[in-house]
């Protein structure tokens, strides 16, 4: 990904975004969410190269800095929320996507982004049912979201999707990091007990 047209086209694939050029300056090209108007990415060519601006979350702010010479803190924003891209070629499409991805979740408070934040907060030693993380994300009768949001989850290292059982303590039998047997095994390494795929939940639930 090297283009403005390239960032342009993925930038608008996002739900209920629009393009804007506010500075009277064909240079500077904004993608914001309806809405709230808050922009997730800014599109500009500096020193012949096409940068982007996109927010970033503190814990991985200097993680993409670090693992990218070409990602510098923030041009003409807050250093400590927006990070800049350099298209230089020298970073993957993919990690280019996956920052993007991240500004548009920030912006925009996802659901899916509430849910990983809930899933974070289960202590370690613990389960919660996805009822208690739909509860814990803001709306219990969202149980259904959150197995699918569990499912992809982008970040499971960092994201403790294995802590999550249904209502009756029971695995997920297409644990999606491995399968049933896995989810046991990073359970069991965590401190909890888990009998015939089941986890005693007035022990171990929160």
């Amino acid at each position: 990904m090297k283009t403005r047209e390239e960032v342009l086209k993925f930038g608008m694939s996002f739900k209920n975004v629009y393009e804007e050029k506010p500075f009277h300056d064909p240079n500077w090209q904004l993608i914001r969410v309806k809405g709230s108007k808050k922009a997730f990415l800014w599109i500009y060519e500096r020193n012949g190269y096409i940068n982007l601006n996109v927010k970033a979350d503190p814990e991985w702010r200097d993680f993409w800095r670090s693992a990218y010479e070409s990602v510098t803190a923030g041009y003409h924003q807050n250093k400590e929320h927006w990070n800049t891209i350099i298209l230089d070629g020298s970073i993957p499409d993919k990690d280019i996507k996956r920052m993007i991805a991240e500004s548009y979740d920030l912006i925009t408070d996802s659901p899916t982004k509430r849910i990983y934040e809930a899933v974070k907060r289960i202590p370690k030693g613990h389960v919660a049912t996805y009822g208690k993380v739909a509860e814990m994300a803001g709306n219990p009768k969202m149980s259904r979201a959150v197995g699918n949001a569990l499912h992809k989850n982008p970040d499971p290292e960092h994201i403790p999707c294995f802590r999550v059982v249904n209502s009756k303590g029971e695995l997920a039998g297409a644990f999606a990091f491995g399968g049933g047997g896995a989810q046991a095994k990073l359970l069991e390494a965590d401190g909890v007990e888990v009998v015939n795929g089941k986890v005693d939940l007035k022990k171990y639930g929160i």
